[in-house]
């Protein structure tokens, strides 16, 4: 089990979603038993452990791979940055050394543009800390919205390390092309503005740049005189007093700004980037809702019941004591993860029946849609019904809970939802050790609102719908 804080929060978080399909008191037995398991061999309990535990439960070929998607999405993110980066490296330092002879490089606009590199790495790593997320619109491009909200803040963290990784790249290849082009190009730089500013002035502020190299590095620490002999305020390049010689003096001063104040700044702050990012994650873990409920099933023991038979190796009785109801009329259809594929039972094959297609392969965006286009259908009729139909051998996933849990939001009050899970063979009745799970489902939900229903026995004399409608 890998100890990547951010991959452990991703897994840890996948985990507990897929236990909420599960009874309360086969959980605390699992748990508790996990924790007396560590105690027996002196070890401390802690989220990788228990992670690894429940791998070694499921066996193989059952992980969720969802945590793995996530990561591989993002790091997809990072190599665009970086290639962007890298790139715009490249031209914009040409762009800046861009020498025709007739004019000097001017080393203002050198000054500027790092000034502009450094507020834009400060607004970076403020907006992360402060949690804003002006790059919300390519996540939601990329279909990278969080699907817990355990996982949201970290959001602004990762896209703060993929700019300052992008901004990182950036600053090394601006870097080597400056130093190719001051080998292949015989490059003339001077200084000017159009403001009348002392040489004296101008000598401060590079001197103040210059301070931490300048005892390692004397000659890229411009003097007074090299500024003073390489103005061009309002001069031509063949102006009296101008001594051409001294204008390829600037370089060391060119190479030691940008690498000091563009690229040492980039590669600190995505230093702390990924460290703010790791730090984050291990909070959310420790903070997370699961943690605390973990906790305690594992320091709180199993109750006695003072039973002789001893049912340490038994599963709890997860029986209900609902039953599938009878089929009901209804006009809307929700084939969810493409249940009834390619073909529904006879019943729900009426040419008027209005079909949709939500969970499975669908995305957020699909399934909102579904919900608006059957809300409105529904506050024309004046006792909605909503048939959802499932694979009864696929047990219930916290997606259509959560999916049924916006619907039960957005669809009028006196709606209700019949879920009818399907046999391998739509025209035959699931097995009832297949209808346990989702009963149980089915009473997890709000009282009245959903309940599991079946195909009639003998569907020749059964009609759903009048008019040819389900």
């Amino acid at each position: 089990m890998s100890q990547h804080p951010l991959r452990l929060l991703l897994d840890f978080d996948e985990r507990i979603q897929r236990d909420r399909d599960q009874s309360p008191a086969f959980l605390h037995r699992r748990d508790r038993r996990f924790a007396l398991d560590c105690q027996a061999c002196g070890d401390q309990p802690d989220a990788a452990t228990w992670l690894a535990h429940m791998d070694r439960l499921s066996g193989p070929g059952t992980r969720n791979d969802a945590a793995t998607r996530t990561l591989r999405q993002w790091r997809r993110i990072n190599s665009g940055f970086a290639l962007t980066g890298a790139l715009f490296g490249v031209f914009t330092m040409s762009g800046l050394l861009f020498f025709e002879g007739a004019s000097r490089i001017n080393v203002t606009l050198f000054l500027a543009f790092v000034a502009l590199q450094n507020l834009l790495a400060l607004a970076t790593t403020t907006q992360s800390l402060a949690g804003w997320q002006p790059w919300r619109w390519l996540l939601r491009r990329l279909n990278l919205q969080p699907g817990s909200p355990a996982i949201a803040p970290l959001h602004p963290l990762m896209m703060a390390r993929a700019a300052h990784l992008g901004g990182s790249t950036f600053a090394l290849t601006g870097l080597m092309t400056l130093l190719v082009m001051l080998v292949v190009q015989d490059l003339a730089f001077g200084w000017s503005t159009t403001l009348d500013t002392a040489a004296a002035r101008y000598h401060a502020v590079v001197s103040a740049l210059a301070t931490p190299w300048q005892s390692l590095w004397p000659a890229a620490a411009p003097s007074l005189e090299l500024i003073e002999a390489t103005r061009f305020f309002r001069a031509a390049p063949g102006a009296s007093g101008i001594d051409p010689a001294q204008w390829g003096h600037w370089w060391p001063f060119i190479v030691m700004l940008w690498t000091t104040w563009v690229f040492l700044p980039r590669l600190l702050l995505l230093a702390f980037s990924h460290w703010a990012l790791h730090h984050k994650a291990r909070q959310l873990l420790t903070r997370h809702p699961g943690m605390q409920t973990l906790h305690y099933r594992m320091e709180t023991p199993t109750l006695d019941t003072g039973n002789q038979h001893n049912d340490a190796h038994d599963l709890p009785d997860t029986r209900t004591r609902s039953h599938p109801e009878t089929l009901p009329d209804s006009r809307q259809l929700i084939q969810w993860a493409g249940a009834g594929e390619p073909e529904l039972p006879t019943l729900l094959s009426e040419p008027q029946t209005l079909r949709f297609r939500a969970g499975g392969r669908a995305t957020l965006a699909d399934d909102e849609r579904v919900l608006q286009s059957i809300g409105k259908a529904l506050t024309e009729e004046p006792s909605p019904v909503v048939l959802l139909v499932t694979r009864s051998w696929e047990p219930p996933t916290g997606e259509l809970f959560d999916f049924l849990e916006q619907a039960k939001a957005q669809w009028p009050d006196s709606t209700q939802v019949a879920i009818l899970p399907l046999a391998t063979n739509a025209s035959e009745q699931p097995a009832a050790h297949l209808l346990q799970p989702w009963l149980r489902f089915a009473e997890r939900l709000p009282a009245g609102f959903a309940r599991i229903v079946r195909i009639p026995e003998a569907p020749d004399t059964q009609r759903v719908g009048e008019g040819g409608a389900l």
